[in-house]
């Protein structure tokens, strides 16, 4: 169980080195990731969409790759700023946290079934805490020591 620590209001967060902040939200991504597109499909998505004449599957290949590669590029160039600058990590938590949340337009205006739609958009909303809790304790392990 969490427990909000009632002198700052705030979620306890793990102190974590680069690798593991990378590395650990990279994977946590692809498994929550993967988690609401199982329940998108067994809810009836199909994850198809009409791109002119062509028919595009973006699942379960889309969903590996869109919820990895720009979380590693993102995030992987994070970390490597923050040898040199650490105020970096909570520019990347707010710029990948808007980001994560406008490319559900996209999502949206795309013809998706309406199930395959609320499970590719709540993938993207999902990568918001991610975001924050990797940031913010890698931020607390570079201040640390």
């Amino acid at each position: 169980m969490t427990t909000v620590n009632p002198t700052t209001g705030s979620l306890p967060v793990p102190s974590l080195n680069r690798p593991v902040a990378v590395g650990g939200a990279v994977l946590t991504a692809l498994v929550v990731n993967l988690v609401i597109w199982l329940i998108g499909a067994a809810a009836g998505g199909d994850f198809t969409t009409i791109d002119g004449d062509k028919t595009q599957d973006v699942a379960p290949g889309g969903v590996i790759v869109l919820s990895t590669v720009p979380l590693l590029i993102g995030l992987g160039a994070a970390a490597l700023l923050s040898y040199r600058w650490i105020v970096v990590l909570r520019v990347a938590a707010a710029i990948g946290s808007v980001l994560a949340l406008a490319t559900i337009f996209g999502t949206i205006a795309a013809d998706f079934d309406t199930a395959s739609t609320v499970s590719l958009a709540l993938m993207h909303v999902a990568l918001v805490p991610i975001l924050i809790i990797s940031t913010e304790g890698l931020r607390k392990y570079l201040t640390q020591g």
